[in-house]
């Protein structure tokens, strides 16, 4: 069954929030860093945690150097001016592609990395927001699709063809949140949470055995929260669009999760999707392709797909949360009056 509590409102910026009181403070090492356009906390628990997280940083600045669409000296901004030359790409940049192409093809091109120049258009990667003409849409939306980039992963190299142009803004976070993990449990680290933005990554269970609470924000006040799973060695992502958005003078609202079919904010029943899952490259991708596709669709996705799980707020007061959750998940006292379906 899914277990109702009384949950305090907290103020925050995060989509997640972390819950936690822990025991072993003598243990205790957290570091603070802004990268990939996010404030990041990283805290982990072990002798040499404090080590082990100054290099779990560093890997987090080499990845936003490497990745970021913007930085005339990253890999990506030197692929997308390769002009369709073949292009010798890092093994990061190689893996991340080829997931993103992965993932592309299981959400029916929901999830799409050929994006980049119409999001730009909107102003969503320059912050010059506007609405573009159809007319433009349609022009930039001859160069996106999977069928654009061209990845020999033998040899590391990508050739993007027709005008493309790639952004892995959607699966970045995941990714270095992953390799940050990596690193600190490969410097022997049992317990860590590292909070990224809307992006959480658990090690192991707290330093007393218990599970990590990350509380899940409420899409329409960030004051609240919608409920909270407890998790153990997993990743919890959510996108919204929310989280990014503008508005014309008339009062509509533009989100920067863009439909890759028709260069627009997607048109969605779907307020916020949460992901949670082993691997945080896959869930940060997925949270926004089950935006994309809709309750719909994603209800359809998350069932051929139980290795994943989730928590949807659609636009009807209706709470979606997968089977694999329901005795961890815990619905706030405002949301308590939302009609709850497993998927």
């Amino acid at each position: 069954m899914i277990c109702k509590k009384t949950l305090s409102a907290l103020l925050c910026a995060a989509s997640v929030i972390i819950l936690c009181s822990c025991t072993d403070r003598n243990t205790e090492n957290e570091t603070d860093l802004f990268a990939m356009d996010t404030y990041m906390t990283l805290k982990a628990y072990g002798e040499n945690s404090k080590s082990a997280l100054e290099k779990a940083s560093a890997k987090i600045r080499e990845l936003e150097e490497l990745l970021s669409v913007t930085d005339e000296n990253s890999e990506i901004f030197g692929l997308n001016s390769a002009d369709g030359k073949r292009t010798e790409i890092s093994d990061d940049t190689s893996f991340l592609i080829k997931r993103s192409l992965e993932i592309n093809k299981s959400t029916n091109a929901a999830f799409d990395i050929t994006l980049y120049p119409v999001s730009r258009e909107w102003g969503f990667t320059t912050g010059d927001y506007k609405v573009p003409a159809q007319t433009r849409l349609d022009e930039l939306l001859k160069s996106v699709g999977s069928e654009n980039i061209i990845l020999d992963t033998n040899d590391n190299s990508v050739s993007l063809l027709n005008g493309a142009n790639i952004d892995l803004g959607g699966i970045a976070k995941g990714y270095a949140g992953k390799c940050a993990a990596e690193i600190l449990k490969n410097e022997g680290i049992k317990s860590a949470i590292l909070n990224m933005g809307g992006n959480v990554q658990t090690i192991g269970a707290k330093p007393d055995g218990s599970s990590w609470i990350v509380g899940i924000q409420d899409p329409t006040d960030s004051h609240e929260l919608v409920g909270t799973v407890e998790v153990i060695d997993k990743a919890v992502v959510t996108s919204g669009g929310y989280e990014r958005y503008f508005e014309d003078e008339a009062g509509n609202t533009y989100w920067h999760i863009l439909d890759p079919k028709t260069g627009r904010p997607a048109k969605t029943d779907i307020l916020s999707v949460t992901v949670i899952g082993i691997d945080g490259t896959t869930c940060d991708a997925l949270s926004t392709s089950l935006f994309v596709m809709g309750i719909d669709s994603a209800c359809g996705y998350l069932r051929s797909n139980r290795e994943y799980d989730a928590v949807m707020v659609s636009d009807d007061k209706t709470l979606y949360i997968t089977q694999g959750i329901t005795e961890s998940f815990s619905v706030s006292d405002k949301f308590s009056g939302y009609k709850i379906v497993t998927v």
